[in-house]
């Protein structure tokens, strides 16, 4: 079967709505958000969970370091085979457990709900499909609004989880700054739309394996791109934090080594582009995103913005650069759009 032009397939034509599902999702889930805000002020939770796997637990690497850094919350990643699989009970009590998912599905998502609850947690749901099973036994929904994504290869569904944390940490903090950048992000998603990551998918055409790094804010779009290149390309793709890559793994880069860096626009920036700078010297082939890099990228309206910009952009190179190599992104080998992991 013939491959579609670039502009043809799901992903492209999905990832291309994000601006338009960020705008919607902004506007209809803002009172059930200030409803939960409330709360959470009212009765500040000891910590946080999240569960989540594949893009949405990179979403939930996102919402880490994003609840963290503004609200000066513990976030904890739970392991879902810890309630699946070995069935520990988890003392939660008081505790805001985030789960994450596109369908809403997964058994072993749900049984850790089940178990959260049980353990005393609030549990919120950010979910696509609002009458899935996750969606019934959440105490909060927080619907994604990114309507059917048919792409095996989730793309506006993860920036509408991105999205959706966000604005959860906005009008739980009541911060004016992240309200303002709320409205202004749509159009920035358009703009970073539009940017030419054309260098990424030409010099990556016959790569066998390469590094993305991110740190921060930006260690959560690392892991999505690094994913993408698996599942769309067949591209071995690792994803690091760039203080962590020093701790073994920059071993492997030498002259002709692939890496792709997102510079977060905050204090971790300056560490990500050294180590950019650091492989370039050892003739790595690098591209990096942020300011002073080769890549075009748009000014965030707020640098807890920029993830959700870098990713778009991204995505507009990685479906050409997938249809270069000889993949449909939309179909995957090996692949399912919901897997159902126990």
């Amino acid at each position: 079967m013939p491959l579609p032009e670039p502009s043809a397939t799901l992903m492209f034509r999905e990832a291309a709505e994000a601006a338009d599902v960020v705008a919607r999702q902004f506007a209809r889930n803002r009172a059930v958000l200030e409803t939960l805000a409330a709360r959470l002020r009212a009765a500040p939770p000891p910590f946080v969970v999240t569960c989540a796997r594949g893009s949405s637990d990179h979403a939930a690497t996102y919402g880490k370091y994003l609840l963290e850094t503004q609200l000066g919350v513990v976030v904890a990643s739970a392991s879902p085979s810890v309630g699946s699989v070995y069935a520990s009970p988890l003392r939660m009590q008081g505790a805001l457990f985030i789960a994450i998912s596109q369908s809403g599905k997964s058994p072993d998502l749900l049984r850790n709900v089940e178990a959260a609850k049980a353990g005393g947690a609030h549990v919120v749901a950010l979910v696509n499909v609002e009458d899935s099973p996750l969606a019934a036994l959440a105490d909060t929904v927080i619907a994604l609004h990114a309507g059917e994504e048919r792409s095996v290869a989730a793309t506006k569904s993860y920036l509408a989880s991105l999205s959706a944390l966000l604005q959860l940490t906005a009008v739980w903090k009541q911060d004016t700054d992240l309200l303002d950048a709320l409205e202004r992000l749509p159009a920035a998603l358009r703009a970073a739309w539009a940017c030419d990551w054309r260098a990424v998918a030409e010099g990556l055409q016959d790569a066998t394996n390469l590094f993305v790094l991110g740190r921060g804010l930006g260690l959560g779009a690392a892991q999505e791109a690094a994913l993408k290149f698996k599942e769309t390309c067949g591209l071995h793709a690792e994803a690091y934090s760039s203080a962590e890559v020093k701790h073994g793994p920059m071993a492997l880069v030498g002259p002709g080594f692939p890496v792709l860096a997102f510079a977060q626009p905050d204090d971790t920036g300056a560490g990500t582009r050294a180590v950019a700078d650091e492989f370039a010297a050892r003739g790595a082939q690098v591209w990096l995103a942020g300011a002073g890099g080769d890549l075009p990228v748009v000014t965030p309206p707020h640098p807890a913005c920029a993830p959700l910009l870098v990713v778009q952009s991204f995505y507009r190179a990685i479906n050409a650069l997938a249809l270069s190599r000889g993949h449909n992104p939309d179909l995957p080998p090996h692949l399912n759009k919901v897997t159902e992991t126990v």
